[in-house]
């Protein structure tokens, strides 16, 4: 199906009619798909379904204009949009509700996402990027409402970075700019901050984007007039609409049952965003739920038989199809022909895909059986394994769960014998998990050859005489390598442009690479960060910057539901190798100096956490990212950019290893590991603990995700004999994540002779001013009597009880 809007004035009637019927088909297409999803969630076949129905006709409209190159950020009632554009089929659909853990038969998630969260495939089985700009595009969808903005805002900003910044090698990504991103979000979820963050920046950009609001007068059970002041998103956003004077929104208002309103409604946004780069709101009213909110829930139980009996007469296909007749495009009797032919195709693809899905399980079952009986057979527990196995054999439609169960639970009972029945289950169960597990875990992390923990450590060098300079300057010399070098990197964030950062690390790059490579942004931290995924999603290397750690937490939706979790729903499909710079640790006070590293640690699997304790370190770290295409999370020191270090003179190729931790200092008695600035802490210590006959080995942590994956912090373990974890998150915080690290992964609790412990910050924020950092967190004189004390145990001799 063409996607250059044509009207009837453009072409012959022929191809008018064609058209017409092309778009009623699919309508048709996908409102049985939601009809019959509903019914195979409440059979039971599916677990959960949310669906299209009632949206379909604003989006077919919307696929008319959407162009190759283009890239929607929607949510979960668009499947009608991605039929449309043939991204879509009915099979697929069912194996999406089904979970099929197959990529070529559920294209968008391999079962990783309930049905209705779509997604292109960006990338080529070796990793590298396709030409986005011959294939229509979208993001993959997540389900927290809303949560698609930030995206948006970065998908419609790469067009202007490829507009307007010369040297970038725009093959796979970029036909001059002209690219739309196409947003897509119900009205109630327009109450979400996320939907007016991203709404304020697009207006500030300017960039090409187009926000469709499908408005069916309900969020759930909760009328608008409980979500929306004045129940009207498109009223209360007048102030963004633009004019002669003022840059801002061109705001479109439609009907989403009138189709030639429609289509010219989305031929003018169109038009406008990808020409001007004006982004365009398009408020779809009188759309309407036929089935209510999802599978979980009926909408009789809160919409009053007014609103039902309306809601039936102005439901978007029975209008289209009844606009279809008045206009003699067709009669009445080739239409229930359609529907009747549709209607067989959608029931046919169902019958396939829940075929193809269930099939392999049965046939997997019938081997299963055999084992079973086999094992029974030779067992004195026959007659329990027996029992598993008939209540298998009376399960018709297995999953996969209930045949690894039965073998796992038979398994138990040949605790004890030795025979060829049993190894042959105990092989059947390594053999299954091994081949299933990666089918619902795999690509959590890059699994290619340039994954960050691949690259080599190139170390830094010194000339004889190294300048010593502030850590900032070493910072801001390697960004200007970085940017010198790579034209397709940017940074952005609160005072990154203008002052070159609040500590001065991009001093005057924004004078020499131009705004639109160094740039300011407002105070709204989920955006900028929306920014650096869209914009890594299409191509570019962009280097988001947060103000201070603390301001992370704004952020931490879009990092955890969208950014962490992009490689894994996605099967490896789509990557985003956003670089997130912040700062953080030991500044002194409750807002601005937190070290929050146990909520991230766990919250953003999925992505590096690293945390340099200097500047050169970090440097590093930037530049090994940048061989790779993982995100990360860059934590520097903010009480480090101040302190001399040697500047090395090969800024811009050193690369600082990930996942590797470093000896800091050799030591015999007890190994200590901690990281950022508690390690200067710790380094000073060391030294004073030597005068009392301790003699300590320090490791510095650097990367928290990955850990140490060469496992040399046990190696020191083996030689110590004690492990002591210095953390100024609080109590269970990271510092336990990197006891479990050590002592159970590692195993280093083998060669342990004393309590393995962690000294940390107080449970509380840290108080203000230099005492309150003396107070809240751990000191020098903390960690040295917590050594000291560890020593007195083992020995009480040598080292009498201190106080």
């Amino acid at each position: 199906m063409s996607v250059k809007p044509q009207t009837k004035d453009d072409i012959s009637f022929d191809d008018f009619k064609s058209q017409i019927i092309k778009d009623y088909e699919i309508a048709v297409l996908s409102r049985e798909c939601s009809l019959l999803g509903r019914r195979e969630v409440l059979t039971g076949k599916a677990k959960f379904g949310i669906f299209g129905d009632g949206k379909e006709l604003p989006q077919l409209a919307m696929a008319r204009s959407f162009k190759n190159g283009d890239f929607r950020s929607g949510y979960y009632r668009d499947q009608t949009f991605m039929m449309a554009l043939g991204l879509l089929n009915a099979k697929q659909f069912f194996h999406g509700l089904y979970a099929t853990t197959d990529i070529t038969k559920d294209p968008m998630s391999a079962g990783r996402q309930m049905g209705g969260h779509f997604g292109t495939h960006s990338l080529n089985e070796d990793g590298s990027w396709k030409n986005l700009t011959e294939q229509k595009n979208s993001s993959p969808d997540i389900s927290p409402t809303a949560g698609q903005m930030p995206r948006l805002l970065g998908l419609a900003q790469a067009s202007k970075i490829y507009r307007n910044v010369s040297g970038i090698d725009t093959t796979n990504f970029s036909n001059n700019g002209n690219e739309v991103a196409w947003g897509t979000i119900g009205n109630a979820s327009t109450s979400e901050g996320h939907f007016f963050e991203t709404i304020n920046a697009a207006g500030v950009l300017q960039v090409p984007m187009v926000i469709s609001v499908w408005d069916d007068a309900y969020g759930i059970s909760v009328h608008a007039r409980h979500q929306t002041t004045k129940e009207n998103i498109s009223e209360i956003l007048k102030g963004f609409q633009r004019d002669e004077n003022n840059k801002g929104y061109e705001i479109i208002k439609v009907n989403g049952w009138d189709y030639t309103a429609l289509i010219h409604a989305y031929e003018n946004a169109s038009e406008i965003a990808r020409t001007e780069h004006v982004p365009v709101l398009i408020h779809v009213k009188e759309l309407t739920q036929p089935q209510g909110h999802s599978t979980s829930g009926s909408h009789e139980r809160y919409k009053s038989p007014e609103r039902l009996e309306w809601e039936k007469e102005n439901d978007c296909n029975k209008r289209f199809k009844e606009w279809i007749i008045e206009n003699n495009i067709a009669t009445e009797e080739e239409l229930n022909a359609i529907d009747k032919e549709t209607k067989k195709e959608v029931r046919t693809a169902k019958k396939e895909a829940w075929a193809e899905f269930i099939n392999p399980n049965k046939e997997e079952k019938k081997a299963l059986v055999v084992v079973l009986d086999n094992a029974a057979s030779k067992s004195p527990n026959k007659n329990f394994i027996a029992k598993i196995k008939n209540d298998l054999i009376a399960i018709e439609e297995p999953i996969k769960r209930d045949l690894a169960s039965s073998a796992r639970k038979a398994l138990r009972y040949l605790i004890g014998e030795n025979s060829p029945e049993k190894q042959a289950l105990t092989n059947w169960i390594t053999n299954y998990l091994n081949e299933m597990q990666p089918k619902y875990s795999s690509h959590l992390y890059s699994n290619l050859p340039n994954k960050a923990t691949n690259i080599e450590e190139v170390k830094p060098v010194y000339d004889e005489n190294p300048e010593s300079v502030d850590g900032r300057v070493i910072l801001r010399d390697n960004f200007d390598h970085i940017f010198g070098n790579n034209p397709n990197t940017l940074i952005f964030g609160e005072d990154a442009g203008a002052i070159g950062d609040v500590n001065q690390g991009l001093e005057g790059l924004q004078a020499k690479y131009g705004e639109h490579r160094v740039a300011d942004t407002g105070i709204r931290e989920a955006t900028i960060i929306g920014q650096g995924i869209g914009m890594a999603l299409r191509g570019l290397r962009p280097i988001a910057e947060i103000q201070y750690l603390d301001y992370l937490m704004y952020a931490l939706q879009t990092l955890s539901d969208d950014l962490a979790t992009l490689l894994y729903r996605t099967v490896g499909k789509q990557k985003a190798p956003l670089i997130i710079r912040t700062r953080g640790h030991r500044l002194e006070g409750i807002w601005h100096s937190g070290s929050q590293m146990g909520g991230f640690i766990h919250l953003l699997r999925g992505m590096h956490i690293l945390v340099p304790r200097n500047m050169v370190k970090a440097a590093g770290f930037y530049n090994t990212l940048l061989k790779s295409d993982e995100p990360a999370l860059v934590i520097e020191c903010l009480n480090g950019y101040r302190l001399k270090e040697d500047k090395p003179a090969n800024l811009g190729e050193h690369c600082t290893p990930i996942g590797v931790v470093e000896t800091v200092k050799e030591g015999t008695d007890i190994t200590v590991l901690s990281y950022g600035s508690t390690l200067r802490i710790v380094q000073q210590v060391a030294k004073e603990l030597l005068e009392v006959g301790i003699d300590i080995e320090v490791i510095d942590a650097q990367s928290l995700l990955p850990f140490d994956i060469n496992h040399d912090v046990v190696k020191s373990v083996q030689k110590t004999n004690r492990l002591l974890v210095v953390d100024e998150d609080v109590p269970g915080g990271c510092s336990a994540y990197l006891l479990q690290e050590i002592t159970e992964k590692q195993g280093a609790y083998k060669y342990l002779d004393s309590m393995p412990q962690a000294i940390t910050a107080n449970a509380h924020r840290p108080a203000y001013a230099t005492d309150g950092d003396y107070f809240s967190k751990p000191n020098a004189e903390d960690i040295f009597e917590k050594i000291y004390d560890i020593m007195h145990e083992a020995n009480p001799s040598s080292f009498p009880k201190l106080r």
